[in-house]
């Protein structure tokens, strides 16, 4: 298994805007955590507003599949998004571990 990042660019006022769209995507979000793909996901604070998800799988079509289906990103909310493979080396889910020096 890879380990990927989605991230999310937001409209100003992200948090008012979403709202009519945060059942859905909250929906589809505990339905990738239900899979095993999606481990984390939440906003970042400060400015800009932006989104981040940390998925598990075989390859960046999970991640990106996710966002093409999530309603923030059909209604427009989500400004710019993009996926990039993240090689984890330390921490107890590493997908590479590094080995600890002596």
């Amino acid at each position: 298994m890879k380990h990927f990042i989605l991230i999310y660019d937001y409209v100003p006022d992200f948090m008012e805007k979403r709202l009519p769209f945060r059942t859905e995507h909250l929906t589809l979000a505990y339905a990738a955590q239900d899979s095993g793909a999606l481990l984390l996901a939440g906003a970042m604070t400060g400015a800009p507003e932006m989104g981040a998800f940390l998925f598990q799988s075989e390859d960046a079509s999970v991640a990106e599949n996710f966002a093409r289906n999530d309603p923030y990103v059909r209604a427009g909310i989500v400004t710019r998004w993009h996926v990039r493979e993240w090689i984890t080396a330390v921490g107890e889910y590493a997908a590479n571990p590094a080995p600890r020096p002596e």
